[in-house]
């Protein structure tokens, strides 16, 4: 049987490392603002193409960064009420990409050990896992 005391590590990539280079973008106040009690990060990749209103939405649509980020949250916090006993839930955000044109993603909330072994959350897309 191998042990972790048999490997060379090589190199460790943190999640410290990650959010200051902007793999991973720090959410944690805002959600606290909705009932996590946990450090939470989105990956670059939901954020950059989800979360961030995409051009030619202007505000006569109704969008906003926060208001979407707000709709992640939230069913964040449902999908992960509703279930026991496993450290990732899946659920899906719809979000106007266009003029009339939405699009519906399936996003992954997962909690697992921080650099520190503390738990911490991370919401990412299925190619992000």
């Amino acid at each position: 049987m191998t042990t972790d005391k048999d490997w060379n590590v090589i190199y460790s990539y943190t999640r410290a490392q990650a959010i200051e280079d902007g793999v991973l973008i720090d959410i944690t106040a805002d959600a606290q603002a909705h009932g996590f009690k946990v450090h939470t990060v989105v990956t670059d990749n939901l954020y950059h193409q989800y979360v961030e209103v995409p051009t030619g939405l202007d505000g006569s649509f109704g969008q906003s960064s926060a208001g979407r980020l707000h709709d992640v949250l939230v069913l964040a916090l449902f999908a992960a009420r509703s279930s026991k006993g496993t450290d990732r839930v899946y659920f899906k955000v719809s979000f106007l990409m266009g003029p009339g044109r939405s699009e519906t993603v399936d996003i992954i909330a997962h909690i697992g050990p921080g650099d520190n072994a503390e738990p911490v959350l991370t919401l990412m897309l299925p190619e992000d896992d």
